[in-house]
């Protein structure tokens, strides 16, 4: 869908350099049909032109001017010195895909001044390795047409769901967020497993295929994940005593509560760029 179409990336992170990747590995798109600049790292530029065959330039306005999709990857205290680059390069007929984490297709839109459609974009780090959960919605401009073009790039590197935009600050604190909270999990097997005198390695990889199976188990099960861990469960058994101290301690509750605290922070970053709210 998306292989007539010139990209842009206007910023050349790890989150760029990711879709990039994903985009050329699934043969999407070719190289000379990617474009990408980024705010002064011109080191990054080489980089990426070295490891992929792209076309990099230094000018924000010229990565846009042949571009029909532009793609926002900048940090989010760059983003009115972005708009006001590409504001210039402008047509009915580009489409802009923001990845730009807390903002609202709303303050693009006023940051752009012109009736571009713009697509908000919540991919998570797991991108890097293409097995990103990514959340989609799209602005006042936007119509399905764009939606797909739009969840054509991201399915490049990873799952694609479309949401209302008044959702993602809840995408953010489950799927944005959540390979944090995965990772903290690890950490404690870890470090259970070295106070349990196995070695660091295998623990390593037993620990990895665990979560591997797991999650394969709970996309493949039409079962509920209770269901799932009840199933582990002997009367006496050792899932048991443990599942007693999580119990104990109400570890359930304390990790609903973190998820609401950082859906709650995603609102009020959000409000920095809000231009419904008046301060």
């Amino acid at each position: 869908m998306i292989e007539d179409h010139h990209i842009a990336f206007i910023g050349a992170g790890s989150m760029a350099a990711s879709i990039i990747g994903g985009l050329l590995a699934e043969e999407r798109i070719t190289a000379a049909n990617i474009t990408a600049t980024n705010h002064s790292n011109t080191q990054r530029l080489t980089q990426l032109e070295e490891e992929y065959g792209i076309r990099t330039v230094s000018s924000t306005a010229d990565a846009v001017k042949e571009a029909d999709i532009i793609v926002l990857a900048v940090k989010p205290k760059h983003m009115k010195e972005a708009a006001a680059a590409i504001k210039p390069e402008l047509t009915e007929d580009k489409l802009v895909m923001s990845v730009l984490a807390g903002i609202k297709t709303s303050y693009i839109e006023e940051q752009l001044d012109f009736p571009v459609p713009v697509i908000r974009a919540m991919p998570n780090t797991s991108a890097q390795v293409g097995e990103s959960a990514t959340a989609l919605s799209k602005g006042t401009h936007a119509v399905l047409h764009h939606l797909d073009l739009a969840s054509s790039l991201f399915s490049a590197i990873g799952t694609v769901t479309v949401f209302e935009e008044n959702h993602l600050d809840a995408v953010t604190g489950i799927s944005g967020s959540g390979p944090a909270y995965f990772y903290y999990f690890v950490e404690a097997m870890e470090q259970a497993a070295a106070e349990a005198g196995l070695p660091e390695e295998e623990a390593h990889a037993l620990i990895i295929q665990t979560i591997y199976g797991a999650a394969s188990r709970l996309r493949k099960s039409n079962q509920s994940p209770r269901s799932l861990y009840k199933e582990v469960m002997s009367p006496g058994g050792t899932t048991e005593a443990a599942f007693q101290v999580l119990e104990k301690h109400h570890i359930q509750e304390l990790f609903q509560e973190s998820i609401q605290t950082a859906i709650s922070q995603s609102k009020t970053l959000g409000r920095k760029y809000d231009n419904s709210v008046s301060y």
